[in-house]
């Protein structure tokens, strides 16, 4: 059965974020808030735990799934980033913004797309999340809670909870995210190539 951790939104207990980062690390897979929608979260570099998180929701290997980075200069551990990318994801960092790079050699070839060798990266700006990141010390591999053969993501954390306890090692409750997706931006053309209109802005970009 998952763990609930309650936390508060805007403070949230380290003591609680410790016991759930140590979930994480020990290969467990953990519902959390973003400033989006609940993502489903586990670690980078653990085959299995990334083969369950796309059984759960049902994806394959060429569904992009996104590592949330801490900042920018882990963003760039991960991605190629040119003088202007790196511009547009300083105006779009933290946010709710998706960005596709080329992924680096440290990203296991398994996660990055099958044939384009792409990744989605993004800075949240959920205070929850940035403290359990800056805790895990690592990106975690992300996608958003959206049940099989639905559309929206689930924004409850004890329906989640209820409805996944025994697929989830984890659910960090931190109260309702906006329910809207973010914004996917493609960087890896000449140009920026806008992949979905989500919560972020087009216009903080300068796009």
């Amino acid at each position: 059965m998952s763990q609930l951790f309650e936390v508060h939104p805007q403070n949230p207990q380290p003591r609680l974020l410790k016991q759930a980062a140590a979930i994480l690390q020990a290969g467990g897979i953990a519902a959390v808030p973003t400033d989006s929608s609940y993502a489903l979260v586990c670690r980078l570099d653990d085959k299995a735990a990334a083969e369950n998180l796309r059984r759960i929701r049902q994806v394959d290997e060429k569904h992009h799934l996104t590592l949330l980075c801490k900042d920018l200069s882990e963003l760039a551990r991960f991605a190629r980033v040119d003088n202007r990318q790196y511009r547009l994801l300083k105006l779009g960092t933290p946010g709710p913004y998706t960005f596709i790079l080329e992924a680096t050699k440290e990203v296991p070839r398994r996660l990055s797309h099958p044939s384009r060798r792409t990744i989605g990266l993004r800075v949240p700006e959920h205070v929850v999340l940035q403290d359990l990141l800056a805790l895990f010390g690592e990106p975690l591999l992300a996608t958003t809670l959206i049940p099989p053969g639905e559309t929206e993501p689930m924004n409850d954390a004890e329906e989640i909870r209820e409805r996944f306890q025994k697929l989830l090692q984890a659910v960090v409750d931190a109260g309702a995210c906006p329910m809207a997706p973010t914004t996917v931006i493609d960087l890896t053309d000449d140009e920026p190539v806008l992949v979905r209109q989500g919560r972020g802005e087009l216009a903080r970009l300068g796009l």
